[in-house]
């Protein structure tokens, strides 16, 4: 019973999660007024890392991430792996592979901005979401709650098992 319990946190974790990255996307996307404000869009051809990366980093890496503000590869690299991550953890499918980029993302967002967080001296929310991320990779939390049991069943899937 215990494990049951457990499998079914995983699986609401991974939803959760997977709901922050997908809506992070359509705010960017829309301007919705929460992070981004409605004439701020990148459907109104706004680049959503210009800011963050132009004006919100600091650190060692301040440098490297400020030269790749307002690049188009790099805004669609982002929108992208924000709206794949979110879809995939919400739908239960490719969870290995969305979490590992997410661990990616959140490891380079953390070196961008947070490597001396200024609420605490080491931990912030980017590497309690890498951390939950690894969980969900190594949990097969895609099963709960989530269509990877199909998933894992498909032809793509027994041929290529890093894609579960």
């Amino acid at each position: 019973m215990e494990n049951f319990k457990s499998q079914y946190v995983w699986g609401v974790l991974r939803l959760l999660l997977g709901w922050t990255f997908l809506w992070a996307f359509v705010d960017k996307l829309f301007g919705l007024g929460f992070n981004t404000v409605a004439d701020k869009s990148w459907l109104d051809g706004v680049s959503p890392t210009f800011g963050f990366l132009k004006f919100g980093t600091k650190g060692p890496f301040a440098s490297l991430y400020q030269s790749l503000a307002g690049n188009p590869v790099v805004d669609w690299l982002f929108m992208m792996g924000l709206l794949l991550i979110g879809l995939s953890l919400i739908l239960g499918i490719g969870v290995k592979v969305a979490s590992y980029s997410g661990i990616l993302l959140m490891a380079m967002m953390y070196t961008a901005a947070s490597i001396w967080p200024e609420h605490n001296p080491f931990l912030d929310d980017h590497i309690i979401n890498a951390v939950i991320l690894l969980g969900l990779a190594l949990s097969d939390s895609g099963q709960y709650l989530g269509l990877g049991g199909w998933w894992g069943q498909t032809r793509l899937v027994q041929k290529y098992k890093f894609l579960r």
